[in-house]
């Protein structure tokens, strides 16, 4: 109903319009809560951080200011932070409509390297996994373009562009395939946000998460997974005192 309203709020006279809109803000959108993330995940970051002061993201693979974005919502509840992505020209929606964030055309990989970017009609789709843009060929989607794109680790994009004494809260990671070299590319010694999320592909079951590489590279690094969604897995950093729970023991113990 938003959408119509939005289209025929000029045809329409401004009575009826009025109306219409009242009717849709108190009989249909009271309960409503809007979604931009692809699959609600930032609704899940809006409940984990209902209480917390504005902090700050980093958002690699960020993709569309709005648009299948876990970070929009906290934007707009004062929040800021790094927003990342590969695409050329990728950032000027982001300086339009995300003025506060840090808008930086990147890829980001384990070593600094030129890399193919396979560019399709659904820009989602972008990404510089070869393998995962010749799947999608097969599937009767080719890729429209291929670009060369300078690739950097992620530490050094964050120490470039993260603001000094700023701690990262979240760090939400959606490159199309190559979600595992990002990680890769941090440095866990220096930077260590207090939750990660990190798109899975596949629809991961629930009982393979723990057997998931990423996973099991995080839970190095002191992480454990606590909420999923279709194709995205939540991590929350374990600091001592936390209580962790034993993912294939399902016991809670003291870290």
């Amino acid at each position: 109903m938003r959408n119509w309203l939005r289209r025929h709020k000029k045809s329409l006279p401004t009575p009826i319009w009025q109306a219409l809109a009242h009717i849709k803000r108190h009989w249909f959108g009271i309960w409503a809560q809007d979604s931009y993330a692809q699959n609600g995940e930032d609704l899940i970051l809006q409940a984990l951080f209902e209480d917390k002061e504005p902090g700050f993201y980093v958002d690699v693979g960020a993709h569309h200011p709005k648009r299948y974005s876990n970070t929009y919502r906290l934007y707009c509840r004062g929040w800021r932070g790094l927003n990342i992505d590969a695409m050329p020209g990728s950032m000027r929606p982001f300086r339009r409509f995300r003025p506060r964030d840090i808008n930086v055309e990147a890829a980001v990989a384990s070593v600094s390297q030129e890399l193919t970017f396979y560019i399709f009609e659904d820009l989602a789709l972008n990404t510089c996994d070869r393998n995962l843009a010749s799947e999608h060929a097969a599937e009767g989607r080719p890729p429209i373009r291929e670009v060369l794109v300078q690739a950097v680790p992620l530490w050094k994009l964050l120490d470039q562009y993260v603001p000094r004494n700023i701690k990262i809260d979240l760090l939400t990671i959606d490159v199309e395939g190559l979600d595992f070299d990002v990680l890769e590319s941090n440095d866990w010694a220096r930077y260590a946000p207090d939750y990660i999320l990190v798109e899975c592909l596949g629809m991961l079951p629930l009982d393979k998460i723990c057997s998931n590489k990423v996973t099991q590279f995080l839970s190095e690094h002191h992480y454990s997974s606590i909420a999923k969604t279709i194709h995205t897995v939540l991590y929350k950093r374990n600091v001592p005192g936390d209580r962790k729970i034993n993912q294939e023991t399902n016991r809670i113990s003291i870290t």
